[in-house]
């Protein structure tokens, strides 16, 4: 997706978790596109996409609806997640992982501290870095050589927040979102250094509370306690 497209997308799950576009309101393309300010492209895609995320519910006629999200249904995917890739990480562990898998992983993490090293991000380091975020990930999924795993995930990822490219951004808040993504960009680190010392167990460990860190940590990100039925944090952090 172009770095335009992902930016509608962004905007439109965290239009959604907000609940500026509330549950059950229905939703059209070129309203949205006028609002948005882009051609009607990029919403279209963005509406397929949010579809299979379990974010939108496709109508019979024309536009799609927004479905409710619970607070138990997001953490029950995020849950399924971490578990999935926390056993990846341990096998990419006790497997080893290859040199180029290594420099590739190193990479990631070098790059996302260029982000972070001036104390803040822009929206645009944000799309940077869910670019990383996903690699780093399908990197440790593909390091523990288990087909099986990789099936699981892109199942799960049908359910809403589960996917890791599940990116929403508050632009109203980027002091917030430095320090969520740096922190989960700690995390990577921390991974890493689990994976490539062959330390199963802590390599699971981290990337099972990777999983769940914007989930259990709400505080430390958000200025607004979450709705006691419907999430209002944003997925796919980590």
């Amino acid at each position: 997706m172009s770095k335009p497209g992902q930016r509608v997308l962004s905007s439109l799950r965290q239009m959604i978790l907000s609940g500026e576009l509330k549950a059950g309101e229905r939703i059209a393309e070129i309203p949205t596109a006028e609002a948005l300010g882009v051609s009607r492209t990029p919403i279209r895609i963005a509406f397929r996409t949010l579809e299979q995320e379990g974010l939108l519910i496709k109508l019979e006629r024309r536009g799609y609806r927004v479905r409710e999200v619970t607070n138990d249904e997001v953490c029950d995917s995020v849950e399924v997640r971490g578990v999935l890739e926390g056993l990846a990480a341990r096998q990419a562990a006790e497997k080893g992982v290859t040199e180029k898998q290594k420099q590739e992983l190193q990479t990631c993490l070098e790059l996302g501290g260029s982000l972070f090293a001036k104390g803040y991000v822009t929206e645009e380091d944000l799309e940077t870095y869910h670019d990383l975020n996903k690699r780093f990930h399908s990197l440790i999924i593909e390091a523990s050589n288990n087909s099986t795993i990789a099936a699981a995930l892109n199942r799960n990822e049908h359910m809403p927040f589960a996917s890791v490219s599940s990116l929403a951004i508050d632009r109203h808040d980027l002091p917030r979102e430095y320090r969520r993504f740096n922190f989960a960009h700690m995390q990577h680190h921390a991974a890493f250094d689990a994976i490539t010392h062959g330390q199963g167990a802590r390599a699971e460990a981290i990337m099972r509370e990777h999983a769940n860190a914007t989930l259990r940590y709400t505080d430390l990100f958000c200025a607004q306690p979450t709705d006691k039925n419907i999430i209002r944090v944003i997925g796919g952090a980590d």
